[in-house]
Formats: C-alpha cells, sequence, structure tokens
C-alpha cells in the first residue's frame, strides 16, 4: 500500500477503486465496440436472461444502477450497433423489454471472459475470487450498496 492510500479515506479508495475498474473494463471491451457502460448492461442482460426474465428498460435500470434516461440511451445505441432488441411490453405501452440479439449474445460472452480475467487480476492480492477474503470483502461492498444515500429520504422534520 502506498503511502498517499495509507492516509486515505475510504470514501477516496472506493471512488479510486471505481475509477481505475471503470478504465480498466473500458479498454478490454474497447475492441468488441463497448464501453464500460453498454457492457453492464448487455452482462446484466445476459444473466437476467439465464434467469428466464426480458425485463424493462426500468428493470434494468434498476438492477444496474444507471439512470433510467441513460439505460435508454444506451439501449437505443445497443440497437443500432445490432447487439440488443427493444420491444413494446404488451401489457404496458410505455415500457420497453429489451433482450439480446444473437450478436449481442456473442458479443457479450467474449466480454464476460475479458472481464472475468481482470477480475481475476484484481482480486488476486485476496486470494483470487473464490477466496474466503473476497467472499467477506463482497458481503462488505454489499452492505454498502444497500445504504441509501438519497438525501430526499433522509429525516427533513424541522427542529424547533
Amino acid at each position: 500500500m502506498s503511502q498517499a492510500t495509507e492516509r486515505a479515506t475510504a470514501g477516496f479508495l472506493v471512488w479510486r477503486l471505481s475509477m481505475k475498474w471503470r478504465v480498466a473494463v473500458d479498454r478490454a471491451v474497447a475492441p468488441l465496440g463497448l464501453t464500460h457502460a453498454q457492457y453492464a448492461l448487455m452482462a446484466s442482460l445476459h444473466g437476467l436472461r439465464r434467469s428466464g426474465l426480458q425485463p424493462s428498460q426500468r428493470q434494468l435500470a434498476d438492477r444496474t444502477g444507471l439512470e433510467p434516461l441513460y439505460v435508454s440511451k444506451l439501449a437505443r445505441a445497443l440497437e443500432s450497433a445490432g447487439f440488443v432488441a427493444r420491444t413494446r411490453d404488451p401489457s404496458d405501452p410505455r415500457a420497453m423489454r429489451l433482450s439480446l440479439t444473437e450478436q449481442g449474445s456473442e458479443v457479450t460472452r467474449r466480454a464476460i471472459t475479458l472481464v472475468q480475467g481482470l477480475l481475476d487480476q484484481l482480486l488476486e492480492p485476496l486470494g483470487g475470487q473464490d477466496s474466503p477474503r473476497t467472499r467477506k470483502f463482497t458481503r462488505e461492498l454489499a452492505a454498502l450498496l444497500d445504504v441509501n444515500l438519497d438525501p430526499h429520504t433522509e429525516n427533513d422534520e424541522e427542529q424547533p
């Protein structure tokens, strides 16, 4: 650990790690014609499809943590590239359902392989993807993700 990171706050380290990860994934998937955000959307679609689901854009936004408007923009770009199909939800004409095309599925499988290699590299200092330290780290990250950081949901009662 460098001297600079020894004194860093948890918030700074989370930000730096997220930036390092985003840049690494961007570089890895760029030869496939994807960005990190596009990869996140397509990999999520891939996982949901394996569970038998065809999510709406809103459901995908909720799963990925991306803003719904950004998911819509990404989905339109991926549709233009031939990777994603967007169809109207028969039960809600305002909603769009998303699915991977055959070409999108192939690109996603290749991208997942690349990103898994990066994850192996990232988690090596913790003993690898299946190590007890990594499992603990994953639980701690999940606990942090469960914290509501929306300032509008705080207790806004006026003090007398």
